[in-house]
């Protein structure tokens, strides 16, 4: 009976033991808090896939989050890689150390990982969202060795430090609701001309995360990549699985009528599998779509919704920056009435409006906390400049709590009772109900005390701290 339970035991608690070093690690299990050496306090964590051998060379896919939330980071892409055939790593990263910093841990950990095992030299990858995602792309253009970069929801970070003589393999995969579509589409063109490997999987909702599905057919584009560039001997049935799975996106893409997406999708298989089978079939295909009615219609549409969307950002960076530099808060009104034509493209019955719309909201969101950073940023710190920054993002972004909470901070600190009065009935207004952090906020402890504060407190929140009352003699 003991003998028949050792074998799952040993199964599930399979350990890797790496040549020489005194460390032992699981498989199918996220191991975090690894030491990069022993003189360091930076960290990294991996993931190594249940069939994982020693007998063979693997791909690495290096995971970044900028926020310091590596595991949570890795976490996502670990169901992918089980299903592909990846080991994931994860250094800790933080936004206040340099980027320079940054991307030599990454290499340490590039090197610490490819020591302990057998990975492929010519497949050494990097990923991420975001700012994770924007990281990412300049590992390969920074670090010799790592040939491709997977970014979800973020464009090049910097094309002016790509060299041309440094090809990299690039996957985008954007929703076409974010504000980097446009950009990252403008990515793919630069890096077509370059001559630089890369695709842009697109996806549908609102959803930051794209899915498993998404994640996995990046994987799978850095695979066939390898095989098309002879890195590893081809696999004729992956291929053809993965080519079959491509064509039923594109037959179902065209059964309900998103010509477009169907269009874009044969452009991104022809790169796909352009090194590896015919596509004179696919170019029939595409061409013949591309000559119907209904395409031309769907594409100028989207253009008419790209180049309006183009004008408006122009405007808003402009009338942003202007109105920071000349603490215009007279112009709050303006965005105000912005914002009510962006939601009103939001819910427009018109597809292209509708994710334009959900484009322009994200793009001035950003712009916003881009500018708030900078002031931030500074050695001095432009109050005048901060509180426009926060009362407009109260605009932006309406049910954020946090920025009204900055705003009756900030004004509070200069003695602007009345202009934190209001921010804090609006705030209210909207739900705001943790009374603990309305008073431990920062620079309002003679705000507090006022009568106003507290009668405001009492009338949404029930019960005030203090029972203050204005002397009516």
């Amino acid at each position: 009976m003991r003998k028949t339970c050792l074998l799952p035991l040993l199964t599930i608690f399979c350990t890797l033991s790496v040549f020489s070093q005194q460390m032992v690690l699981k498989k199918g299990e996220i191991i975090e808090n690894l030491s990069v050496n022993d003189s360091t306090e930076n960290t990294y964590s991996i993931y190594i896939p249940k069939k994982f051998s020693m007998d063979k060379k693997w791909p690495l896919l290096m995971i970044f989050d900028t926020e310091g939330k590596e595991k949570s980071a890795l976490s996502m892409f670990v169901i992918a890689a089980e299903n592909e055939g990846y080991v994931l790593a994860a250094p800790k990263l933080t936004d206040s150390v340099s980027l320079s910093k940054n991307m030599v841990l990454t290499s340490q950990i590039i090197q610490k990982v490819t020591g302990l095992l057998p990975i492929h030299a010519d497949r050494i990858y990097a990923a991420g969202e975001d700012t994770g995602g924007q990281f990412a792309s300049l590992v390969p253009i920074l670090i010799k060795g790592v040939n491709g970069a997977m970014s979800i929801g973020a464009s090049l970070a910097n094309r002016e430090l790509i060299n041309i003589k440094e090809s990299f393999h690039f996957v985008g995969i954007v929703n076409k609701e974010n504000y980097n579509y446009p950009f990252m589409l403008t990515d793919a063109k630069l890096l077509d001309r370059y001559k630089f490997p890369n695709q842009v999987l697109l996806y549908d909702g609102n959803g930051e995360w794209p899915g498993v599905s998404y994640i996995e057919k990046g994987m799978q584009l850095f695979t066939l990549d390898a095989m098309g560039r002879q890195w590893i001997p081809k696999d004729s049935t992956f291929i053809e699985k993965a080519y079959q799975e491509d064509l039923a996106k594109v037959n179902q893409l065209k059964s309900i009528g998103d010509l477009l997406w169907a269009e874009q999708y044969l452009t991104q298989m022809m790169s796909m599998y352009g090194a590896l089978k015919n596509m004179d079939s696919l170019r029939s295909v595409q061409r013949d779509l591309r000559r119907g009615k209904a395409y031309k219609v769907l594409k100028r549409a989207e253009n008419a919704a790209f180049l309006q969307e183009s004008m408006l950002k122009e405007d808003y960076q402009y009338y942003m920056e202007e109105d920071v530099y000349t603490y215009n808060f007279n112009n709050l009104g303006w965005w105000n009435h912005q914002m009510g034509v962006i939601d009103k493209f939001i819910s427009s019955s018109k597809p292209f409006e509708k994710q334009m719309g959900h484009r322009l909201k994200g793009f001035v969101n950003v712009l916003a906390e881009d500018n708030i950073k900078i002031v931030l940023s500074e050695e001095v710190v432009d109050e005048d400049a901060l509180a426009f920054l926060y009362m407009l993002k109260t605009i932006l972004e309406p049910d954020n709590y946090e920025f009204y909470l900055q705003t009756i901070s900030l004004s509070a600190k200069n003695d602007d009772f009345g202009t934190s009065l209001f921010y804090l009935e609006e705030v209210l207004k909207k739900g705001f109900k943790d009374k603990e952090k309305l008073y431990s906020l920062e620079n309002t402890a003679l705000f507090r005390i006022t009568p106003e504060f507290n009668e405001l407190v009492s009338k949404y929140l029930d019960d005030a701290r203090y029972d203050i009352k204005l002397d009516e003699n």
